[in-house]
């Protein structure tokens, strides 16, 4: 598990594209800089860790896109102290990185391997969530809302209504909608009733699947 100046170089050169792309937080640039993505995939497929594209991982998931997880960082503008859910733990990648922006991170992973495999691996290179949790990212984390931001890192064939019921007054909640491509869609509580929505484009993200009986 090493962490050499090359991939420091590399990571630099990740982070230029992710300017060109449009990313323009200063924050979300430099957790992209500082967290070792190669560690976060096979050692045999090093060479891809760093290129802007999305890679398998275990359980027929993939490790997003960095423009893919910088751009959903960035439109959530995370703020140091942020109670912040994310759905789909994943390769832990995104978790990192909001971990890096300072957020209380809680995040939710339905598939047992990658929980087992993220929840020990993530620690180990340093990065500490609040909580992880093996369940359904449908139900959200109700014992532990109300959010600041809700993060969903999976295709949503329709939008949970208990996600928009544990955001706080002001809280946003970012989710890719439809089924084979998505629209990542942003939800702002404006009070307990009302939410303003904006539609930002189209995106690919593997489904966010249900709790199984």
């Amino acid at each position: 598990m090493k962490d050499t100046s090359k991939h420091q170089g590399l990571r630099n050169q990740l982070a230029t594209i992710l300017i060109a792309k449009g990313i323009v937080d200063a924050n979300v640039l430099n957790a992209i800089r500082k967290i070792p993505r190669h560690l976060f995939i096979d050692s045999s497929f090093e060479n891809h860790a760093y290129q802007d594209k999305a890679f398998p991982i275990a359980a027929e998931q993939t490790i997003s896109q960095p423009y893919t997880v910088a751009f959903q960082s960035q439109t959530l503008e995370i703020k140091s102290g942020d109670k912040v859910l994310e759905i789909g733990t994943g390769s832990g990648y995104q978790t990192a990185v909001l971990l890096e922006l300072k957020a209380e991170v809680y995040s939710i992973e339905r598939q047992q391997e990658l929980f087992k495999r993220t929840s020990l691996f993530l620690p180990k290179i340093g990065y500490k969530p609040k909580k992880f949790i093996f369940g359904d990212g449908y139900i959200g984390l109700k014992e532990q809302a109300p959010f600041d931001k809700i993060i969903v890192t999976a295709g949503a064939p329709f939008v949970p209504n208990p996600l928009l019921a544990q955001l706080k007054i002001g809280g946003k909640l970012l989710i890719p909608v439809g089924d084979k491509t998505q629209i990542m869609t942003l939800f702002i509580r404006k009070s307990a009733k009302e939410f303003e929505k904006h539609e930002l484009g189209d995106f690919a993200f593997v489904p966010m699947l249900e709790e199984k009986n």
